[in-house]
């Protein structure tokens, strides 16, 4: 097949496609909807980051398109539902860069409490002031982590050794790690807590989810950080409440609109302000982090176009058949409706097929079934698995080994 990776995705991503035989195209920057339409018309696989838009018009113009990986953890830029519609799995990395993530947030707390972007601007303008006015340590301090996934509870863990003590508030129930203790409201958390840090999700309804109201809730002189999705946050409140000195300082990794390609001009209403640390989305960027992702997320696009396994799909039910010898596999992404596999097996019967092996997932609108038949099969059964109305796409594995 033929894959295109975008963004800078690291050559062991590449290098795994290409082992598998796969003919692999790279571009260092992110694409435009206008140029992904044109570069990605004959592509069977699309490996993008966090600034590229796979869009329903995007899919509407790739038809050989098979799946997308996400070189990432977050997937708002690929419309999901769109994809599935279409027959196209969606993969991500949703573990790989989460320590990255973490020890940044961490760096970061730690210098905006001791105030380091102020006293390095100042050293750099040639002016000593060796004064601590301003500088905390953070052993002892109060941390509120929104968002207590697999981000989140990692930092729990680590501001802990810290000797910090950590406060979370999620949406859904979860298990406090350590002595952190659970918030039942947002705002019972900003009350709180000396430093709130965000680790939310892309959902939909996470947008504009911290504003005015949030931030005159948190305590005087609080620490704010956002390493989660640029959209969250109301980027003019967040610097009305640094210049009235509300908010003493802030990290921010993510924005609502962000350059394509690295040297183009970055435009934020939070430049220029005091003890604000802002980094290029920079959080799952490390070597260490981008080399498991290309590897991992690489390695499940090979593995869904060899055996149809969507373990961790983010859009198509997760499923993954053990292979047989001497089979051929029949990969069919389906409407989710009753009575489906009964009419592919139907199919199968009535020209004489056997069934070696057979698995179906549902999830919320689509169905997927992989199945293992014997080599021998004519052109018509898979005309008629096509042909049925609740098909969504059918694909055919041969020679499994």
């Amino acid at each position: 097949m033929k894959a295109l990776l975008l963004e800078n995705i690291h050559p062991d991503g590449a290098a795994r496609l290409a082992k598998e035989g796969h003919e692999v195209e790279t571009i260092s920057r992110a694409l435009g909807e206008d140029e992904l339409i044109e570069a990605a018309r004959d592509v069977q696989l699309l490996g993008i980051r966090s600034g590229t838009n796979v869009s329903e018009r995007v899919l509407a113009n790739a038809p050989s398109l098979v799946a997308v990986g996400a070189f990432c953890i977050g997937t708002n830029q690929i419309d999901l539902a769109a994809a599935a519609r279409r027959g196209v799995a969606v993969f991500n990395a949703p573990f790989s860069n989460t320590r990255s993530v973490v020890e940044l947030a961490l760096a970061e707390i730690i210098s905006m409490a001791r105030r380091l972007p102020e006293k390095n601007e100042q050293m750099h303008a040639g002016r000593w002031d060796k004064s601590a006015k301003g500088a905390h340590e953070v052993r002892g301090r109060r941390l509120g982590i929104v968002g207590y996934g697999n981000i989140g509870t990692q930092l729990s863990v680590l501001a802990e050794n810290l000797g910090m003590s950590v406060y979370f508030y999620d949406i859904t129930d979860k298990l406090a790690l350590g002595n952190a203790r659970r918030c039942s409201t947002l705002h019972e958390l900003l009350e709180t807590v000396e430093t709130v840090t965000l680790h939310v999700d892309g959902r939909d309804g996470n947008h504009g989810f911290f504003g005015e109201a949030e931030f005159a809730a948190m305590r005087p002189r609080s620490l704010f950080l956002n390493l989660s999705r640029g959209f969250v946050v109301d980027h003019a409140a967040l610097r009305r409440n640094i210049e009235s000195g509300h908010i003493a300082g802030a990290a921010i990794d993510v924005f609502p609109a962000e350059p394509k390609a690295r040297g183009d001009e970055f435009v934020s209403a939070l430049r220029g302000l005091p003890n604000v640390i802002l980094t290029p989305h920079i959080g799952g960027s490390t070597e260490e982090a981008q080399q498991d992702i290309g590897e991992f997320v690489a390695g499940k696009l090979a593995d869904y176009v060899a055996t149809g396994a969507t373990s961790l799909s983010v859009n198509l039910p997760g499923l993954t058949l053990p292979v047989q010898v001497g089979t051929h596999r029949l990969v069919h992404i389906h409407q989710n409706v009753p009575g489906v596999l009964a009419s592919i097996n139907r199919v199968l019967a009535d020209h004489g097929v056997n069934v070696e092996g057979q698995m179906l997932r549902t999830k919320d609108e689509f169905g997927y079934v992989l199945t293992d038949i014997g080599t021998e099969y004519s052109e018509q059964v898979l005309a008629e698995l096509r042909a049925m109305p609740v098909t969504i796409s059918l694909r055919t594995l041969r020679s499994l080994a």
